[in-house]
């Protein structure tokens, strides 16, 4: 796409074919510029992020050569602020410079045709389409409740910001997507914005005097999708394991493994066995979390190399967790410390301690190449692999502060959105160098823009146990629809939820309809919660029981239709959950969230509301589909689909390759209905 300025009475324009991106006018500036000094406080990973901004001069007077474009706030001044054009494959760079050492703050306001719609953001939880908001860019905890009308976030609020709001969330990234196929990208890792609150605008803001934008252009939007994979790193195929059954959460000590035997005795198929408290437990009011200290407590789990070796004998894997931060009292800290592998105070040569609730940790600092490799050996490699651990959840890579010193000098401003990407790199080295990339897996919900090209598998995070809007299980199909627009092929999320606080406990209802959502989900995982006993767990009771074990033999019957999806995501870059307008581009699926299609041969629409056994689907004109359970064919358009448990309404296209798999899937669930 042939990228140019025109230059106009009172200023100029950027066109890119015939669309004109940018106008920048006296009157009308779409570049302006400022000053700021931030205020930055952080709780527990929760962020209130201040600015005393100062505007300067309006940039009126403009000076426009071929692929360039001088700025100038008063005449027979040196210029101000400079535009570069790059072209680039595919689209073009904006390159955007200021001269005047004061600023750094730096907003374009780029033009919104009427009928676009717009999408992107990172993982987003509460909107997919993003037109009418605004969203910053700071990876941060998402907060509990997430909805400023709910009393849950008003009371996380008063207890330390905890709250969170439509916009937080683990993995942000500046990055969005147009109706109009094509893509605009800012390459900063400062705090930004994507501003749509004037629907004539879409606005890129950022925490800096210099800055790039790229635009991608292609024919269709699922071609756009892969150009953006291929620009931000595609993931490895998953595991085959990891389609071809649950992996199941339990934190229990030596008695997980009695447990799994009786989930498995209830005909579940069990491709993993999760035990995060491999490294120990600390309780703390705000339930039962872990022992931040990397290696296997024999307490816990007595002979734990021999039982993961039983496990894979049976054909499961044992995974584990770990997180880029060490308890000062234990014994990895003190190795840490010695070998000058942490970031430190600015103040002092002491470490610098992030409070995580009741205990304290140091950061192990990533921008140091030894600390970075000693994490991937010493701890992953040696703690984990060499035990026979195959997967992980990679926690984390939020809580980077902005008043530490790191260890290649870089200000930790810049380097906070940047730290889940470092993270994922070590986590990716550490498999790497154990030649296992591809076998072994870890999930992350930490993310900014080039994760992609590390992290094999999203997770959406710690949700409340419950149908809530903006912090329930709906959020989940959200994050891992905004999150495979931007290169995230592969998502999944806890089932049955994880928060769990001021009375807020599971029901039965909810982990049925998260498990049916997981079985039609790439990774099928279940968590206990952070307080697993006040929550009903997937063995709590027979029902229970036997509603999840069929969910799992789903799951796991539709382990070759998944594998297809993880070829496609490997060859085109196209995510395995994707919004409906992927292939369908109409008003009606342009603005559907929640139901999404697996592949482009099922379509998905789970159960999202408390005590629902119906309820209103849109099936995409112009091909032919039938439910999955009746049989029955469905006409384009919206119909109200009976929704009893164990069937959640899923929809194949009859033209799909893997239409007897599809058919076969009733068989697979028993006599759940």
């Amino acid at each position: 796409m042939k990228a140019e300025f025109r230059a106009q009475a009172d200023g100029f324009d950027l066109v890119a074919g015939a669309m004109t991106l940018l106008r920048h006018r006296a009157a009308a500036p779409g570049i302006a510029a400022a000053v700021g000094d931030p205020d930055v406080v952080m709780v527990c990973g929760n962020f209130r992020m201040d600015d005393r901004r100062r505007a300067l001069a309006p940039l009126s007077l403009v000076d426009v050569t071929p692929g360039r474009v001088e700025l100038r706030a008063h005449a027979g001044a040196a210029s101000d602020l400079t535009l570069t054009l790059v072209p680039l494959e595919g689209g073009f760079a904006l390159d955007i410079e200021s001269h005047d050492p004061a600023c750094n703050r730096l907003t374009v306001d780029l033009a919104a045709p009427p009928d676009e719609h717009i999408w992107g953001g990172g993982e987003q939880m509460s909107y997919l389409r993003l037109n009418g908001r605004r969203f910053p860019i700071w990876t941060s905890e998402p907060g509990v409740g997430r909805d400023k009308d709910r009393e849950l976030t008003r009371i996380m609020d008063r207890e330390g910001m905890a709250g969170g709001d439509y916009w937080t969330t683990n993995y942000p990234q500046p990055t969005f997507l147009s109706s109009h196929h094509y893509a605009c990208h800012l390459t900063s890792t400062a705090y930004a914005a994507l501003d749509f609150t004037d629907p004539a605008v879409n606005r890129v803001e950022w925490w800096e005097g210099r800055g790039r934008i790229e635009f991608t252009f292609a024919d269709s939007l699922p071609t756009l999708v892969g150009i953006l994979s291929d620009r931000f790193g595609r993931q490895p195929k998953l595991p085959g394991w990891a389609l071809e059954g649950a992996i199941v959460g339990l934190k229990q000590g030596a008695h997980s493994f009695d447990r799994l035997q009786r989930i498995r005795d209830a005909g579940a198929v069990v491709s993993g066995l999760w035990c995060e408290d491999w490294v120990g437990i600390r309780e703390t009011s705000f339930g039962r979390r872990l022992f931040w200290d990397w290696h296997w407590s024999a307490a816990r789990y007595p002979d734990l190399p021999d039982r993961i070796a039983q496990l894979r004998a049976q054909g499961i894997r044992f995974l584990g967790y770990v997180n880029p931060y060490l308890a000062i009292d234990g014994g990895m800290f003190a190795e840490a410390r010695e070998l000058g592998l942490l970031a430190l105070r600015q103040d002092s040569d002491d470490p610098y301690l992030v409070d995580f609730g009741e205990f304290d940790c140091a950061i192990v600092d990533f921008t140091n190449p030894a600390a970075a490799a000693w994490f991937a050996d010493r701890v992953i490699g040696r703690e984990m692999l060499d035990i026979g651990i195959m997967g992980w959840m990679a926690d984390f890579g939020e809580y980077l502060p902005t008043d530490l010193r790191l260890h290649d000098g870089s200000d930790p401003m810049l380097a906070h959105n940047r730290w889940p990407v470092l993270w994922a790199e070590v986590n990716a080295r550490a498999i790497a160098a154990k030649r296992l990339t591809g076998d072994a897996l870890f999930f992350m919900r930490a993310g900014h823009a080039g994760v992609q090209a590390h992290c094999p598998l999203l997770w959406a995070g710690d949700q409340c146990v419950d149908f809530s809007r903006h912090d329930g299980i709906g959020t989940v199909i959200t994050a891992a629809l905004s999150a495979g627009l931007v290169g995230n092929a592969y998502s999944h999320s806890d089932v049955g939820g994880y928060t769990s606080l001021h009375g807020l406990v599971r029901t039965a209802d909810l982990l049925k309809r998260w498990a049916e959502l997981g079985a039609f989900s790439p990774v099928m995982r279940t968590h206990e919660g952070n307080r697993p006993d006040d929550n009903l767990q997937i063995e709590s009771d027979d029902d229970i029981l036997h509603h999840f074990a069929a969910m799992t033999r789903v799951h796991a019957a539709l382990a070759p239709y998944l594998r297809s999806l993880c070829d496609e995501a490997a060859d085109r870059g196209l995510p395995v959950q994707r919004p409906l307008f992927l292939h369908y581009p109409t008003d009606a699926c342009y603005g559907c969230e929640d139901q999404y299609l697996l592949g482009s041969d099922l379509l998905v629409a789970p159960i999202i509301h408390e005590g629902r056994m119906d309820r209103e689907v849109l099936i995409p004109a112009g091909e032919t589909w039938v439910h999955v359970w009746t049989g029955d064919v469905m006409a384009g358009g919206r119909c109200t689909v009976a929704a009893p448990f164990g069937a959640p309404p899923v929809f194949y296209r009859t033209a799909s390759a893997f239409t007897p798999l599809f058919q076969s899937l009733s068989a697979h669930r028993g006599e759940l209905v």
